[in-house]
């Protein structure tokens, strides 16, 4: 019996690497444009819930912003955040600085169940850790089987 016939044998693994469907040429992005993706992303988020926050106070609604915990306040923050603009413009506010942006495997736009994948998989403890080797592809783009790459 050869391997190839082995029904217990382990799957062959293949790093899957995007065609060009879409007649341009697809890029992956470099691990500096995706850190500053994360930078400027983070940034976003907290001057919008510093937003939030200031026009709650500022109308009176202290009692709305103490009820809340801060983790579900972040983490709303978070998910509307990454699934509104990448489910819209495959971009996030990082990603239209950098020239970057989010496609399916096949070089398409990405679904909407991808990009809550790529939003929820963003909140696995240590998943920035996922980044570091040879080629910058994270938790949440392997897991939704989506690739950050060059726009421009």
């Amino acid at each position: 019996m050869t391997e190839s016939e082995n029904p217990y044998a382990a799957p062959a693994a293949t790093e899957y690497v995007p065609d060009d469907s879409l007649g341009q040429n697809i890029e992956p992005a470099g691990q500096g444009a995706r850190l500053l993706n994360l930078i400027i992303d983070q940034v976003a988020q907290y001057a919008i819930a510093f937003v939030i926050g200031f026009t709650l106070m500022a109308i009176g609604a202290e009692a709305i912003i103490s009820s809340i915990p801060d983790i579900v306040f972040g983490l709303t923050i978070h998910f509307v955040y990454y699934t509104l603009l990448e489910a819209t413009t495959a971009k996030t506010l990082g990603k239209f600085v950098t020239g970057t942006t989010v496609v399916s495997e096949d070089g398409g736009k990405p679904t909407t169940k991808q990009i809550i994948g790529r939003t929820l998989c963003r909140i696995i403890p240590f998943e920035v850790f996922s980044f570091l080797g040879s080629r910058p592809r994270g938790w949440h783009d392997k897991i939704p089987k989506t690739f950050v790459v060059k726009s421009r």
